[in-house]
């Protein structure tokens, strides 16, 4: 009996410490595949799109008190950086005592606050004739549209078109509320001849 018991109990006790050795390496292999993740280097981060949005329009009023909205064929939220890229971007720009100012692009890239709309490739910038203005064009392959403040700007070459006057420049700075415009350097212009009657 005193056998049996003594038995039992030793068996009790080897499968204790079998037990307990499996669950400590257990514990050391997780620790050991876990200083191999971080050896390897971080996670990689995410690069493509979360979610995507087609033939869609956004409207939103700025500070300066126009509103203007976005539309485009597709849009994607690129998680990485918070941003939207936009294909075939239109932005369009309205207010009440102003003319709507139109651009267009072949894609754009839109801060993760709506703040900045980086416009590329084939950009135009359109604003039809007012009573104290003339109609108003710019070209080039990159804009920066800050709708809040209603500036339009760009630091590569661009051509503008006043009425039937051009002028060519490389730097641009843009103001439609006080309508303003700079061009920064390597300026021509091609002035026309004021139309007869004015």
């Amino acid at each position: 009996m005193k056998t049996t018991s003594t038995h039992n109990r030793f068996s009790m006790l080897a499968l204790l410490v079998l037990s307990g050795v499996l669950v400590l390496s257990s514990f050391w292999v997780l620790e050991v595949m876990r200083r191999t993740g971080e050896q390897d280097g971080p996670v990689q981060k995410r690069f493509d799109p979360d979610y995507f949005v087609e033939n869609f329009t956004y409207l939103k009023l700025s500070r300066a008190g126009g509103r203007y909205n976005l539309a485009g064929k597709r849009l994607e939220h690129n998680p990485v950086d918070d941003t939207h890229l936009v294909q075939s971007p239109v932005v369009n720009s309205y207010s009440d005592d102003k003319p709507p100012v139109k651009a267009t692009a072949q894609r754009a890239i839109v801060s993760s606050d709506n703040s900045q709309v980086h416009l590329y490739d084939d950009v135009k910038v359109d604003r039809p004739a007012a009573a104290d203005s003339k109609d108003f064009h710019v070209r080039s392959e990159y804009l920066l549209v800050l709708p809040n403040e209603d500036i339009v700007k760009t630091h590569k070459p661009v051509e503008i078109t006043v009425g039937r006057s051009v002028l060519r420049g490389t730097g641009m700075l843009a103001n439609n509320i006080t309508r303003q415009l700079q061009l920064a350097s390597s300026v021509r212009a091609t002035f026309a001849p004021p139309e007869r009657g004015r």
